[in-house]
């Protein structure tokens, strides 16, 4: 969907009486989003999913952007003491069940702000996973919200050339190699062209939950 497009189905939204928000991890990838929520209505609230895990860089990083955007960011936490996500050794949960770690940290933090909207803006695309490639530009969420896909059909280098037209600013971990950035422990630097592949690397798991749990699949 390009600007207007975009611009017009939040206005639809907004006339409807619809209250909408939008999630950002605040990588280069998600200021796309940003960059055009800000253009369109500065007020939607930005839910950033702060796990406690996350690189220092993303933290200053969501702070710049805030800034210049004049972004409304929320801080979205798990209600569950970091002491308490550990397993029977003793271990931090992602070393041993990281899918339990990011259901803790992203996704029942996330539940429950779903439950008090009607819209969830999410910026994923088609071309980041097979998960993604199989979604709508308009999917059912739990507690009855619609979540609205207008990245969707944006390939990463329409990304780039959006970032580099409107002079964004970039992730300074970009700058050292990395290219999706998740929490600390789970991202290494990008090689080959790897892309989300650096995240979770060596485990059978490409997604957080946030886009296979709290998404609605429609029966074919």
């Amino acid at each position: 969907m390009d600007f207007e497009s975009i611009k017009k189905k939040l206005e639809q939204y907004k006339a409807e009486g619809k209250t909408m928000f939008t999630t950002s991890s605040f990588q280069s990838h998600s200021l796309v989003l940003l960059h055009i929520i800000s253009r369109i209505d500065n007020t939607i609230p930005v839910y950033f999913i702060n796990t406690g895990f996350l690189f220092p860089e993303t933290i200053q990083f969501k702070d710049q952007i805030a800034k210049e955007f004049g972004l409304n960011i929320v801080d979205a936490k798990s209600s569950v003491p970091k002491a308490q996500q550990k397993d029977a050794k003793g271990n931090f949960l992602f070393t041993s069940d990281p899918d339990y770690c990011c259901f803790l940290n992203k996704v029942q933090p996330l539940d429950g702000v779903l439950a008090d909207h009607d819209v969830w803006i999410n910026g994923v695309r088609a071309d980041q996973s097979a998960v993604r490639k199989a979604m709508e530009i308009e999917q059912d969420a739990p507690h009855g919200v619609i979540r609205f896909h207008p990245m969707l059909d944006w390939t990463k280098p329409e990304i780039y050339k959006y970032i580099k037209e409107h002079n964004l600013p970039r992730h300074p971990l970009e700058a050292k190699g990395y290219d999706s950035i998740g929490c600390e422990p789970c991202t290494r630097k990008m090689t080959l062209g790897d892309d989300r592949s650096a995240r979770w690397f060596g485990m059978k798991k490409t997604e957080c939950g946030l886009n296979t749990d709290l998404v609605i699949k429609k029966d074919k």
